[in-house]
């Protein structure tokens, strides 16, 4: 199966300029790309939805906002 890269995550969450809690921020991920999706990135692998979210929190990837967290274009790696 293939993966998806956690920039595909990161575009989802500018393109919906939504405030997310990591909760609600799974709960996206999952109802666009499926229960059984995996995540990758640069340097982490095979990542459920809540791993993920947990990996770019710690990766400084969300910006705190009032009632949750946000990203920014200047998040995502180029590479």
């Amino acid at each position: 199966m293939a993966t998806i890269h956690g920039h595909e995550v990161l575009n989802m969450m500018l393109e919906s300029a939504e405030r997310y809690s990591e909760k609600s921020l799974v709960e996206a991920i999952t109802r666009r790309f499926g229960e059984q999706a995996r995540f990758h990135t640069c340097s982490a692998s095979e990542m459920t939805a809540a791993e993920l979210v947990a990996f770019l929190a710690s990766r400084g990837k969300f910006i705190p906002v009032e009632e949750g967290f946000s990203t920014h274009e200047s998040k995502i790696c180029r590479h």
